[in-house]
């Protein structure tokens, strides 16, 4: 089998596993540390030791580093202002699994494609589920989608901006 082949699976399966955790966050506002620690370690091990790898072991681990502590310091903030979480860190985790595949150079683009979607998806959710804008609902799934963008669209939204700056 060749490597463009062995590729192409490995992202079959990151695929299937953001859109199984998505699936698993909408469904209960939890992302299990059985799917969010194994994809962690899975991008590094790829990354690292891999000559399939999408980015340098170096960048794949400050990814997943950094990753986890933006979304648990804005918890933090979020916390001593409201005085309760306002994001799970299974969300946390995932981000730093996405920082683990695709490195820590495409955390603000993740995150910026989360929370537009989230942002309009959170409001179908909110309506669809007849509450109001206090109520929680899952970021999980805007993570995942955003992961898969990346994976299939590598650096969308820099091309997207770069071109109408150009």
């Amino acid at each position: 089998m060749g490597n463009f082949v062995l590729l192409d699976w490995i992202r079959i399966f990151l695929i299937l596993v953001l859109i199984y955790s998505a699936y698993i966050d909408l469904r209960t506002f939890r992302l299990p540390d059985a799917i969010t620690l194994p994809l962690i370690l899975s991008g590094l091990l790829l990354n690292g030791f891999s000559h399939l790898g999408f980015i340098s072991f170096q960048d794949s681990i400050i990814g997943a580093v950094l990753g986890y502590i933006s979304l648990w310091l804005l918890n933090l903030l979020y916390r001593l202002v409201k005085k309760q979480d306002g994001i799970g860190m299974g969300d946390a985790k995932l981000l730093a699994a996405l920082g683990a595949w695709f490195g820590w150079y495409t955390l603000p683009s993740l995150l910026l494609i989360a929370s537009l979607s989230g942002l309009i998806g959170g409001f179908i959710w909110l309506q669809w589920n007849k509450q109001n804008h206090r109520s929680a609902f899952p970021f999980g799934p805007f993570l995942a989608i955003a992961g898969i963008i990346e994976l299939l669209w590598p650096q969308t939204l820099q091309t997207l901006l770069l071109s109408k700056l150009a």
